[in-house]
C-alpha cells in the first residue's frame, strides 16, 4: 500500500536502467530462451553440467544464494540507516564502508550476483598502471588480494605462477589482474559475510527501483520490486545511494541529472560539441566468455541479425575502416585503421585479441585443469551504437537490448565460420561459448557493460579542463612533465585512467584523450537539491567527457566507498552530506576518518596517462 503523504514519482514506459526488468522480463526471457534453442540448450531446464556449476556458485557465493531466497519471507516495509540502490562495484564498496561503521544497510541488486562490471558484467578490472603500489583505497587492494588468495587456495595453479606475488590469473595484457567473474563474486562475498551474518546487512537480489516518494527536497522512501515475484516492497532510510548502473533513482526521485553530451558553451570543454546532444550516449557491450578446443565444432546455430551485422559498415565520424565484424577497428587515439590478429592457438606474432581480455590462462594451471584459456570478448567489434538506453521508452530500449545480443551471437559466429585466419583459413569451429563462467544460459553475461549512465545536477561538476593533460597544459603553462590535474579541496579519493570514450549513439567515433591522475571531489557526489540522496556509480558529477575517466573499477569503488562513509559520518556527525563538505571543519574531520580507513586523497608526482 503506497504511503498517502508526500509525492510518489514513478516512471511510466521509460526504461530506468537496470531497472528495465518491470517492463520488459517477459521479451528478454524470450530472448534468452531463443538463444538456447541455438545452442541447442533447453530454456529453463538444468543438464549434469549447469548443476555442477550451480553447485559452484553456491559454494562460490553461499550468502547471496540464502538472501535470494530469504527476500521471500521478508515484510512489505523495510528501513534502515541506508538504502542502497544498485549492488554494482559502487554499490558493494558503499555497503561495505556504512556496515563496517555499525550502519544498518539494505542492497538492492537488479540481477543475481553482486559486483557490476566485476561480475555480471563480466569485465575484468581497468586499472591505472601504479594499482600494485599506490592510487586506490584499502578495501579495493583487499579486493584484489582477494582474488589472488582465492586462486592460490582454491586453485591448483603451477609452482611459478603460486610464486609470482603479482599473479594474473588470465594473463590478458588489458589488466594486471584479469580473473573470472565468479571469483570476484565470491570475494565479495567474502568481504560482506561478516556484515550479512551481523545481520547489519540485508541483500535483495533482483529487486529493482520503480517507484519513490519525496517531501520537498528530501527522499521519504523509494518502492522495489522483485523481478522473480512482482512482489513490492517499501525501503525508508535517513539516506539513500543511487548506485545503479544507468542512475534509476534520479528520474523516480525527481532529482535534477543531465544525459549524453553537454554542449560547450555550458562546460567550456575542448572536445563538447556546440549545442547539447542528450541522445549522444556511449556504446554499450554485452560481453562474453569463449574456449577453443582444436578439432571439435561449436559453431551456433546462425544469429537470426547474422545478415545485418555481417554487412554492416559503421556510419561514424570520423569514419569506421570497412565492415564492423572484420579485424580491422578505429585506433582510438590517433582514429587511423588498425588491424588486429586473432589465433586462440598462440601461433600469430603482434596483436592478439585472444590474450587482450583473457581471463583464465592454461598454462598457469596444473594440466587438466582447463582444457582451453579462457578469453573474455569486449572488443570494439561488439560495442552496440544503434541507440541509447537511458531516456527512451521501454520497448525501445528493450529492441536495443536484444540488438546488442545479436550483435555478440553474431560476432561470434562470424567468429567461428568466415573470420580470416593468418594461417590463409576461415573461422575457428572450436570456439565455444561459456555461459556456466558468466552465469547464464544464453551465454551472454547476465547484464550489458555499461559506460554512461545519467549523471547529477552536482555541487560541482569535473570538467576536461580539470584533468585532461593538454587542457591543464593550456591553463597553467606547464610542461607535460610538470603538469597536474586540477586540485579538490574536498578530495575524497583518487583515480586514473585516459579520457576514454567508445563510439555513441550519435555517431561520433572515439575520443580517447591523455589525462591526468585527478582527485574525486566530494561535490560530485552531491546532487544540487536532493538533501539525501548521494550518487555512487557513474551518475557523479562528471560530464559525458570526464565520466570516460571516472567510469573505470577502481574509481567507481572509490566512488561507492566514500559516499558509504560519508553516510555513516552523517549519521555519526548529526549532519546532511552538504553541510560536511560546505563546513571546514566537518569536511576536514570526515577526510581525516577517510585516511585513516585507508582512503587516499592525493597523488604523489606521477605521469600523465
Amino acid at each position: 500500500m503506497l504511503p498517502i503523504f508526500g509525492r510518489w514519482h514513478q516512471v511510466s514506459g521509460i526504461w530506468s536502467g537496470i531497472g528495465f526488468w518491470p517492463h520488459i522480463a517477459r521479451l528478454l526471457l524470450a530472448v534468452d530462451a531463443a538463444a538456447c534453442r541455438s545452442h541447442n540448450q533447453p530454456a529453463n531446464t538444468m543438464n549434469r553440467r549447469t548443476f555442477f556449476h550451480s553447485l559452484a556458485a553456491g559454494a562460490f557465493g553461499g550468502p547471496w544464494v540464502f538472501q535470494s531466497r530469504a527476500a521471500a519471507t521478508l515484510g512489505r516495509e523495510l528501513a534502515a540507516d541506508l538504502i542502497i540502490l544498485g549492488g554494482g562495484t559502487g554499490g558493494c564498496a558503499a555497503a561495505l564502508a556504512a556496515c563496517r561503521a555499525g550502519l544498518r544497510v539494505i542492497l538492492t541488486e537488479a540481477t543475481d550476483w553482486i559486483g557490476g562490471q566485476l561480475t555480471a558484467q563480466a569485465v575484468p578490472p581497468d586499472e591505472h598502471p601504479w594499482i600494485e603500489s599506490f592510487g586506490c583505497t584499502r578495501s579495493y587492494r583487499e579486493f584484489r588480494d582477494g582474488v589472488r588468495a582465492f586462486y592460490r587456495e582454491r586453485y591448483p595453479l603451477t609452482p611459478e605462477a603460486r610464486a609470482q606475488r603479482h599473479l594474473n590469473p588470465g594473463n590478458g595484457w588489458v589488466s594486471r589482474l584479469c580473473h573470472e567473474p565468479r571469483v570476484a563474486l565470491a570475494v565479495l562475498d567474502q568481504m560482506l559475510a561478516p556484515h550479512l551474518s551481523g545481520g547489519r546487512l540485508t541483500i535483495l537480489l533482483e529487486h529493482v527501483p520503480v517507484a519513490a516518494e519525496t517531501d520537498g527536497d528530501r527522499v521519504r522512501a523509494v518502492q522495489v520490486e522483485d523481478r522473480r515475484s512482482g512482489t513490492r516492497r517499501t525501503l525508508t532510510a535517513p539516506l539513500f545511494v543511487d548506485a545503479t548502473e544507468l542512475g534509476d533513482l534520479l528520474p523516480l526521485t525527481g532529482t535534477e541529472y543531465v544525459i549524453g553530451a553537454e554542449a560547450q558553451r555550458e562546460t567550456g570543454e575542448p572536445h563538447a560539441p556546440a549545442e547539447p546532444e542528450p541522445g549522444n550516449q556511449q556504446a554499450f557491450t554485452w560481453c562474453f566468455a569463449v574456449d577453443y578446443l582444436d578439432g571439435e565444432d561449436h559453431t551456433l546455430d546462425r544469429p537470426a541479425e547474422y545478415d545485418f551485422w555481417r554487412n554492416y559498415v559503421p556510419h561514424l565520424t570520423p569514419p569506421w575502416p570497412g565492415p564492423l565484424l572484420s579485424w580491422k577497428t578505429t585506433h582510438p587515439v590517433t582514429l587511423q585503421p588498425r588491424e588486429a590478429a586473432f589465433d586462440p592457438t598462440l601461433k600469430v606474432a603482434g596483436l592478439n585479441l585472444w590474450t587482450y581480455r583473457r581471463i583464465a590462462a592454461a598454462g598457469q594451471f596444473a594440466p587438466g585443469t582447463y582444457r582451453s584459456d579462457i578469453s573474455l570478448i569486449n572488443w570494439p567489434q561488439n560495442d552496440y551504437w544503434l541507440g541509447p538506453l537511458v531516456d527512451v521508452p521501454a520497448e525501445e530500449a528493450a529492441r536495443h537490448l536484444a540488438r546488442a545480443k545479436q550483435l555478440s551471437l553474431s560476432l561470434l559466429y562470424w567468429m567461428q565460420t568466415e573470420a580470416p585466419r593468418s594461417d590463409g583459413g576461415t573461422g575457428w569451429k572450436g570456439l565455444r561459448l561459456r555461459g556456466d563462467v558468466v552465469g547464464t544460459t544464453d551465454g551472454l553475461a547476465k547484464a550489458p557493460y555499461i559506460r554512461e549512465a545519467r549523471r547529477i545536477r552536482a555541487e560541482f561538476t569535473v570538467l576536461e579542463q580539470h584533468v585532461s593533460t593538454e587542457a591543464r597544459m593550456a591553463a597553467t603553462g606547464k610542461a607535460r612533465e610538470e603538469v597536474t590535474a586540477e586540485s579538490f579541496p574536498d578530495s575524497v579519493g583518487v583515480g586514473a585512467y585516459r579520457i576514454d570514450l567508445h563510439p555513441t549513439t550519435g555517431g561520433k567515433n572515439y575520443l580517447d584523450l591523455s589525462c591526468l591522475p585527478f582527485q574525486i571531489p566530494l561535490g560530485a557526489l552531491i546532487p544540487r537539491r536532493v538533501e539525501n540522496l548521494l550518487a555512487a556509480a557513474k551518475n557523479i558529477g562528471t560530464t559525458h567527457i570526464t565520466n570516460g575517466a571516472y567510469r573505470l573499477h577502481p574509481v567507481e569503488w572509490n566512488i561507492g566507498e566514500a559516499a558509504g562513509a560519508l553516510a555513516a559520518f552523517c549519521r555519526a556527525r548529526k549532519a546532511g552530506p552538504r553541510q560536511v563538505r560546505n563546513t571546514p571543519k566537518l569536511l576536514a574531520e570526515f577526510q581525516q576518518s577517510l585516511r585513516q580507513q585507508g582512503f587516499e586523497l592525493e597523488w604523489p608526482r606521477v605521469h600523465p596517462l
